[in-house]
């Protein structure tokens, strides 16, 4: 007698052309035990942030958390070996979360990584408190920079020192750069994480650094790193280009670590060539924590070809996420975090599940079990028939 036939999880989809195609879901992969693997990269994950849907108040006004479930997450990281990068753009900094919320997320953040034995967090200090409309200058953003550093020192937190939105409207070349940077950074008590974020993933940070030009604004971020070379632990640059990556990564002060934030490249970028590598420093890690530590763990016991098979099928998930306008990728990845079972709910703070469209969150939900990161198929085919539900399209 034939053994009997193994069900498969079936659910119908919208797909580009307009149709509605049957898709059959594949077992999700055995990315091996949880726990704290022997790195040889430091692996930061941006962590998204849970909404309350049940609090009171203007959902695109009101930043309402919920408190329980976003740290139940960033212990669920933790417990993968991966280090938490706080209060950064992935928990909506800045798109429905402003400074007095951050900072309340940070401290809860920094009380319970107390818990863990191990645990890696940092926390973005920038300048979101400033209205940009009153006309910041360059002392009014030092100072914004100052207040919000000294809060996170205080709690006992480590720094990424944000790119700031208010800098970036009123500087008027590359010297208010090198004198914001220079005071803020002979202000903090332990280095810090520089990051630079590129305009595809905020628009309002066009022409960083008072240059047009990436390789010219390398080369400023880079005077400012060997100005205060002992205040900067790394710098964490996010162009979706490798090859300016590599070319920063080659240039910096020895010592100091560059930090992929390349959410379309992190494989080649984190294993590196024989002149360097880089660490990391990024949103997809939210969404492919299972695989990002299992690969970080076969890189660490040199296995490199183990480390490209299991990233290599996150690669067009992190892309279509992170596709433009990347700045909405972070409804892809609290879609994600929904369907895999670890919120119950799809409400964003902001508002932002719908920055994404139905055809966009079935090629996402193709993408992840092509992955193996649908780690319950039921679970998330019968997520997936609801939104589909909502939208009136029967599953």
């Amino acid at each position: 007698m034939n053994a009997p036939e193994k069900l498969t999880t079936r659910i119908k989809l919208p797909s580009s052309a307009g149709k509605v195609e049957e898709f059959r879901l594949s077992a999700p992969r055995d990315f091996g035990t949880a726990g704290r693997k022997a790195f040889n990269r430091i692996a930061l994950a941006a962590a998204h942030v849970v909404a309350d849907p049940l609090a009171r108040g203007n959902p695109w006004l009101d930043a309402a958390v919920d408190w329980d479930a976003t740290l139940a997450y960033r212990r669920y990281l933790w417990s993968l070996g991966l280090g938490v990068a706080e209060a950064m753009d992935t928990a909506q900094r800045g798109m429905g979360l402003e400074w007095n919320n951050s900072l309340e997320l940070i401290r809860r953040s920094i009380d319970a990584s107390r818990d863990i034995e191990g645990a890696v967090l940092y926390s973005g200090a920038g300048t979101d408190q400033l209205a940009l409309a009153r006309g910041a200058t360059p002392a009014a953003v030092v100072a914004a920079y100052e207040e919000q550093c000294e809060a996170i020192e205080r709690l006992g937190g480590r720094i990424v020192l944000m790119a700031s939105r208010a800098l970036a409207t009123c500087a008027r070349s590359p010297d208010d750069y090198r004198e914001v940077y220079s005071r803020v950074l002979s202000r903090v008590r332990r280095p810090v994480i520089i990051h630079w974020l590129g305009e595809m993933f905020d628009p309002q940070l066009a022409g960083y650094w008072g240059e047009e030009d990436h390789d010219r604004a390398m080369k400023v971020a880079l005077e400012v790193i060997e100005a205060n070379r002992a205040k900067v632990e790394g710098i964490k640059i996010s162009l979706l280009d490798p090859q300016k990556e590599i070319d920063m990564r080659r240039r910096l002060p020895e010592g100091v670590r560059l930090y992929t934030g390349d959410d379309f490249n992190y494989p080649d970028l984190i294993e590196g060539d024989r002149e360097g590598h880089s660490d990391a420093l990024l949103g997809i890690f939210d969404a492919i924590a299972p695989a990002a530590s299992a690969a970080l763990g076969r890189l660490g016991s040199g296995d490199v070809p183990g480390f490209r098979d299991i990233l290599a099928p996150t690669v067009p998930l992190a892309r279509h996420i992170f596709k433009a306008p990347t700045r909405f990728y972070k409804t892809g990845l609290v879609f994600l975090a929904w369907l895999n079972g670890h919120q119950e709910h799809f409400v964003m703070v902001g508002g932002q599940q719908s920055a994404r469209s139905l055809v966009d969150f079935a090629e996402t939900f193709r993408l992840a079990d092509a992955a193996g990161l649908l780690r319950n198929p039921e679970l998330a085919a019968s997520r997936m028939r609801q939104i589909l539900a909502v939208n009136g399209i029967g599953g």
